[in-house]
C-alpha cells in the first residue's frame, strides 16, 4: 500500500499540472466573463485594471521606460554588432525613444501630434502592448508549460506531413509558435534545423507559416478593431485561416522549390493509440516541468525582454508606416495588388482595406490601426491579415534573417505577398458569414 501511494503521488501531481494548470491557462486566454458591464477574457480584464491603477500618466511613463530599456538593451548585450540588420534596428529603436518622448510630452511637429499619429500609436498600441505582453507571458506558463501543447502535438501529427509538408514533431513547434511567441518559435525552429532534423524547406515553412504573433498580441489587434466581443470566433477563425494559407503557400514557389533534404531525421513512430500516446506525452512533460514559480519567473523574464525589444521598433517603424500611409502614395500603389480581392467581394472600404493590407509589410499592427473605424467585414478581415500574413519588417523578418534558415529578404517579401493575398481572399467571405 505504501509503495502504491508513493508511486501515485508523482502521477497525481502530473495529472494536476496537466489538467489543472492547463485549464487555468485556457480560462485566462479563452473564456469570456462579464465584469462591471464589460465582457472579455480574464487577461483583458487584468490589463484594464492595471492600466486604471497606473492612471494614464503612470502607464505612459511605464511604456516610456520600457522603450528606453529596449534601446539600451542591444548596446548592453552587444547584439547590435552582430549584423547590419541589427545596426539598422538599433537606430530605429533610438528613433522610437525620440518618438515616445514626443508622444508623452506633446512636443514636436504638429503633424506628428495629430490624433491619428503619435497619440494614437502611443496610447492605443504601445501602452497596451507594454502591459499585456508581460502579464500574458506569466499566464502563458499555465498554457504552454505543463504538457497541453505536447499532447495536442501528438494528436495532430498525422496531419502535418500531408497538409503542411513538415514532419510530425513540427506540430508542437507550430502550435507553440502561434500560442507562445514567434521569437521563441523561431529559436526552436533554428535549433532543430541546425541539428539537421528539418530540411531547409521545412524550416522555412515553419518560420514563415506558423511563427506568427502570439495570442496576447492578437488581443491588442482585437481591442483596436473592436472585436473583443467575438474574441473566440476571431481567434479560432484566424488560426484556421493562417493554417489554411500555409497549406496553400507550401505548394507554391518560392517555398516549394527549396531544398528538402535533411542531414538526419528521428523516426516519427507509429503509436497504436494516438490518444493514449498524447496523454502519456503530456503527463511526462507535466511531471518533468519546473515548478510553477520557476516557470512563471522564466516566462515573465522572456515577456519583459520581448516587450522592450518590440516597443521601440513599434514606435519608430509604426510611425514611419503611418506617415508613409498618410503622406505618400506608396501603400496606395502596393494596395492595387490587393484591390482585385476587395473589389471581387464588393466592399465599401475596399481600397482602404487593400491599402491597409499592404501596410502590414512594415508593421503587423498597421492594418488594424488604419481600419479601426471601418465596417465590421473590413475590420475583421484586417484583423485576420495582421496575424495570418506572419511577416513584417518591424520584428519578424529581422528575427528570421538572424537565424541559419536560408531565407533572403526578397524571398520573404514574396512569401508575405502570397500570404497577405490569400488571407484577404479567405477572411472577407468568413467575415460576411459571421457579420452581426
Amino acid at each position: 500500500m505504501h509503495q502504491v501511494t508513493e508511486q501515485s503521488r508523482p502521477q497525481g501531481k502530473a495529472i494536476g499540472r496537466l489538467l489543472g494548470l492547463s485549464a487555468i491557462g485556457i480560462f485566462i486566454f479563452f473564456i469570456p466573463i462579464s465584469l462591471q458591464g464589460k465582457t472579455s477574457i480574464p487577461l483583458d480584464h487584468m490589463v484594464g485594471w492595471l492600466r486604471a491603477a497606473l492612471g494614464e500618466t503612470g502607464a505612459g511613463w511605464y511604456a516610456m521606460g520600457m522603450i528606453v530599456a529596449g534601446a539600451i538593451y542591444p548596446l548592453a548585450t552587444g547584439r547590435w554588432k552582430q549584423s547590419p540588420t541589427d545596426r539598422v534596428f538599433l537606430v530605429l529603436k533610438w528613433l522610437g525613444v525620440a518618438a515616445g518622448l514626443m508622444a508623452l510630452t506633446g512636443l514636436g511637429p504638429a503633424a506628428l501630434q495629430a490624433p491619428d499619429m503619435l497619440p494614437f500609436l502611443f496610447n492605443k498600441l504601445v501602452i497596451s502592448v507594454g502591459l499585456i505582453v508581460p502579464i500574458g507571458s506569466v499566464f502563458l506558463a499555465f498554457l504552454v508549460g505543463y504538457g497541453l501543447l505536447e499532447a495536442i502535438g501528438i494528436l495532430v501529427q498525422k496531419l502535418m506531413q500531408p497538409i503542411w509538408r513538415t514532419p510530425g514533431r513540427s506540430a508542437i513547434d507550430a502550435v507553440a509558435s502561434f500560442v507562445g511567441s514567434y521569437s521563441i518559435g523561431l529559436l526552436i525552429t533554428n535549433r532543430v534545423y541546425s541539428a539537421g532534423h528539418y530540411s531547409a524547406r521545412e524550416a522555412a515553412i515553419i518560420a514563415t507559416g506558423f511563427s506568427t504573433v502570439s495570442a496576447t498580441f492578437m488581443i491588442i489587434v482585437a481591442k483596436t478593431l473592436g472585436l473583443m466581443e467575438i474574441w473566440n470566433q476571431y481567434f479560432w477563425l484566424t488560426l484556421l485561416i493562417t493554417f489554411v494559407v500555409t497549406a496553400i503557400t507550401v505548394r507554391l514557389p518560392p517555398l516549394s522549390r527549396m531544398d528538402n533534404s535533411a542531414a538526419h531525421r528521428e523516426p516519427e513512430g507509429e503509436p497504436g493509440n494516438r490518444l493514449a500516446t498524447a496523454w502519456q506525452n503530456g503527463m511526462e512533460v507535466a511531471e518533468q516541468a519546473p515548478s510553477l514559480g520557476r516557470n512563471v519567473i522564466d516566462n515573465f523574464k522572456d515577456g519583459l525582454v520581448m516587450t522592450i525589444s518590440i516597443l521601440p521598433s513599434i514606435m519608430s517603424v509604426g510611425l514611419i508606416g503611418l506617415l508613409v500611409a498618410k503622406y505618400t502614395p506608396l501603400f496606395d500603389w502596393l494596395g492595387y495588388l490587393f484591390y482585385p480581392v476587395t473589389w471581387l467581394w464588393g466592399l465599401d472600404d475596399g481600397m482602404l482595406l487593400a491599402k491597409a493590407t499592404a501596410s502590414g509589410l512594415a508593421e503587423m499592427f498597421l492594418p488594424a490601426l488604419l481600419m479601426a473605424e471601418a465596417d465590421f467585414v473590413a475590420r475583421f478581415a484586417a484583423g485576420v491579415v495582421c496575424v495570418s500574413s506572419v511577416l513584417f519588417f518591424s520584428a519578424s523578418i529581422p528575427c528570421i534573417l538572424a537565424t541559419r534558415i536560408p531565407l533572403k529578404v526578397g524571398t520573404l517579401v514574396l512569401v508575405w505577398f502570397i500570404r497577405a493575398f490569400l488571407s484577404l481572399l479567405l477572411a472577407i467571405p468568413v467575415a460576411m458569414l459571421i457579420a452581426p
